[in-house]
């Protein structure tokens, strides 16, 4: 497992394991990610991620993609 700050770009990843405060889970959660799904990373511009996950872009700060772990 790395976590999705040191993903490839374009590469499809699985998430296996999502860290971090309940707060922060269920946020991500209602935002698409959730352990089995399917994600990708598009770009990344200073440490943030924008990916694809559930058919949409998501920007993502570099804090919480270090607790998404594929």
């Amino acid at each position: 497992m790395i976590p999705l700050l040191m993903a490839n770009l374009g590469e499809e990843y699985t998430i296996k394991q999502i860290g971090g405060r309940e707060k922060d889970k269920t946020f991500l959660a209602t935002l698409g990610f959730v352990v089995d799904g399917k994600i990708s990373v598009v770009n990344a511009m200073s440490g943030n991620l924008i990916v694809n996950v559930k058919d949409s872009r998501v920007a993502v700060s570099k804090e919480l993609a270090a607790k998404i772990m594929v």
